[in-house]
């Protein structure tokens, strides 16, 4: 129930002085997101009745999340990052852009620079006895034609839900790579199948999460780019069949497009054929991009991440 009391004219006013308005200068888009987000939270104080204590709780809850690096996690888990390419999908649809594979979130354990090979990669170091997986399709546009000359960039989890670089016990670049697709757009790789992870214990993202009744954990999944000259950057990831937490991922990843069929192999010529003693995994998955588009809001995104 709502517990307005302030004067709507004053909040107007300290939102307009806080933001700059009043004086010359200064970046105008920067004061027009300022005077609204700072309006729009003095007016939640007030429609809520939010206390002081709940405040500054709620300063030092934001303090101590941006201290530990979790933002990156609680964005996602608030919805928002996927508010982000709910509103791009519309933004392409309006400027009539036909639709390639569905995007989804990028999260924030991307690793720049990750090695480059030709047509097929192997992205595991062989120290993970988990289950073998082998991935492979094709890149087209949304005609249908292959893009040679196309980079899948592929990262994901271990089997204990970890990555490297964030992870001290993996070597560099673990579970991640860059491939180059063939004239015919197609790419390969061999892993490991991943665990899907959850928020630290004791984190500010977890407490976040339980505090709201919800879970802090995500379904394994794999992320990519997909990225050629003259196409718009495609930022996706798959997510495995089955997984107990497939459509309750705690981040809003999974979309209904992206949950490829996983086939089993437990064939003896098969597993001979791959060089193997054990059964193993195989998805099929085709990626589509659209061309480059003048007018159109980009998909190249600004945002920090980390680098080897």
């Amino acid at each position: 129930m709502s517990k307005s009391i302030m004067n709507p004219a004053l909040i107007n006013q300290l939102a307009d002085r806080a933001a700059g308005l009043d004086v010359a200068g200064g970046n105008a888009r920067l004061k027009e997101i300022v005077r609204r987000l700072t309006r729009d939270l003095m007016v939640a104080i007030d429609d809520l009745d939010i206390s002081m204590d709940e405040f500054w709780a709620g300063v030092a809850y934001v303090t101590a999340a941006g201290q530990s690096n979790e933002l990156g996690l609680i964005v996602p888990g608030i919805a928002v990052e996927h508010y982000l390419d709910l509103r791009l999908d519309e933004a392409e649809r309006l400027a009539g852009l036909a639709n390639g594979t569905q995007r989804t979130i990028e999260g924030p354990l991307y690793v720049a620079g990750a090695p480059l090979s030709k047509g097929s990669a192997r992205l595991d170091d062989g120290s993970d006895d988990g289950e073998v997986l082998f991935v492979q399709g094709r890149v087209t546009g949304i005609d249908g034609k292959p893009v040679e000359g196309a980079i899948v960039d592929v990262w994901h989890a271990n089997t204990m839900g970890n990555y490297s670089h964030f992870d001290p016990t993996q070597p560099a670049f673990n579970l991640r790579r860059r491939i180059e697709t063939l004239a015919d757009g197609t790419y390969s790789f061999r892993t490991i199948m991943p665990a899907g992870y959850g928020c630290p214990p004791g984190s500010a993202s977890r407490q976040l999460m339980e505090g709201l009744g919800r879970h802090a954990e995500r379904p394994a999944h794999v992320h990519f780019f997909v990225t050629a000259p003259g196409y718009r950057k495609l930022t996706t990831q798959i997510n495995i069949e089955g997984d107990q937490y497939l459509h309750t991922d705690f981040a809003f990843g999974t979309r209904e497009g992206l949950i490829p069929a996983v086939r089993r192999v437990s064939d003896a010529a098969e597993i001979h054929a791959r060089g193997l003693n054990k059964p193993f995994a195989v998805i099929d998955f085709d990626f589509s991009i659209a061309p480059e588009a003048q007018g159109v809001v980009g998909t190249e995104v600004s945002r920090p991440r980390a680098a080897a």
